[in-house]
């Protein structure tokens, strides 16, 4: 193991060690989290020391607290008691051992399972004038001294050690299924002849980064000209969790100088590609969990297991792709404005699986 990850509390009676900070959803199981806390017990005042997990949605600034406006809503949480030794006995594994010995004899070792039904961490970005901390889902192991495992008073930060960690989802193998594929045939005022616009992508799963080719075929049987093909790139993200919030940001929109005469036909494929740092200014746009101000990425799609409740799920992310054509005398064709030849396809971004996953 390269890096272990740790946190003392402010009184030095604690210190909370992880081998990692990363644990994936593979959609069935979620990667279990081992770690060890090395208590002293002679600066614990006869107090207990706990262990706790906890998966909140954070709406709004800290500093709303300290007017009633509650900040954090625990979507799920797990405590466990350490010390004095309680029912909690894991059984030991590679990870613990190795952080047992970086934690000495005061070290204690525990595991937590995460439930597959909680969502994964997304990071809303920020607006360039947001101060703290920012809105979404994440996920916290915080270890603590206190007489009961749940306290309702505020506890004192020298008697907590806390380390944000992720929950992530890898793209799924490949299934050699064919990408998505949408197609429209319109018809125009004072024109007796349609339009036929197709679009399809290559495959049905996309990495972040990577270049994603539109094919798009166009039969114009009209008297007018297509001037440029828009494609544009829109995420869509439902928080369904504390109010039926939902809006649509776009992410990319990117016009191509194509044109298609008169009773004529176009195939190509057009190459776009999304990327947040494309989009660092828009506020509420849903990232891929993030720690500390370390590189992220758009949000990935949300991917459910069958009979999930989508509103212990806190954020669901999706994207599409729309294909529209423009087109001469103005933008009109026939009285209609040209975004009515449009077409749209379901896009899924994630991130590849790791060697070792």
């Amino acid at each position: 193991m390269s890096k272990v990850y740790k946190k003392t509390s402010g009184n030095g009676a604690l210190t909370l060690y992880l081998g990692k900070r990363d644990y994936v959803d593979h959609v069935q199981n979620v990667d279990p989290i081992e770690g060890v806390v090395k208590i002293d017990p002679a600066d614990l005042g006869g107090k207990k020391v706990f262990v706790q997990l906890a998966c909140a949605f954070r709406y709004g600034r800290e500093d709303l607290d300290v007017i009633g406006l509650s900040f954090r809503k625990d979507i799920w949480f797990k405590h466990l008691q350490l010390y004095p030794a309680a029912d909690h006995k894991p059984t030991l594994t590679p990870m613990h051992d190795c952080l047992l010995k970086k934690a000495g004899e005061q070290g204690h070792a525990f595991t937590f399972d995460i439930p597959v039904n909680l969502p994964c961490s997304v990071t809303l970005q920020p607006g360039p004038d947001d101060a703290g901390k920012a809105c979404g889902v994440d996920f916290e192991v915080k270890t603590y001294i206190s007489d009961v495992a749940d306290p309702e008073e505020q506890l004192d930060k020298k008697d907590t050690a806390r380390l944000i960690v992720r929950k992530i989802q890898f793209a799924p193998d490949a299934t050699g299924a064919p990408g998505p594929k949408a197609d429209i045939c319109k018809s125009f005022m004072m024109s007796d002849k349609p339009v036929h616009l197709e679009a399809s992508l290559d495959k049905e799963i996309y990495y972040h980064g990577d270049p994603i080719n539109v094919n798009v075929k166009v039969k114009n049987e009209t008297t007018k000209t297509v001037t440029k093909i828009k494609v544009t790139v829109d995420q869509t993200t439902d928080v369904v969790l504390y109010s039926a919030d939902k809006y649509t940001k776009t992410v990319l929109c990117q016009e191509f100088g194509e044109t298609i005469d008169a009773n004529s036909t176009f195939d190509k494929s057009l190459t776009i590609i999304p990327l947040l740092a494309d989009n660092k200014e828009k506020r509420g746009l849903a990232l891929d969990g993030r720690l500390k101000d370390e590189d992220t990425n758009l949000a990935s799609n949300t991917i459910m297991r069958d009979g999930m409740d989508k509103e212990v799920l806190g954020i669901l992310v999706s994207y599409k792709i729309k294909v529209n054509l423009m087109v001469s005398s103005g933008g009109l064709l026939g009285g209609l404005t040209a975004s009515d030849v449009q077409v749209e396809l379901p896009l899924i971004l994630m991130n590849p699986k790791p060697q070792d996953v």
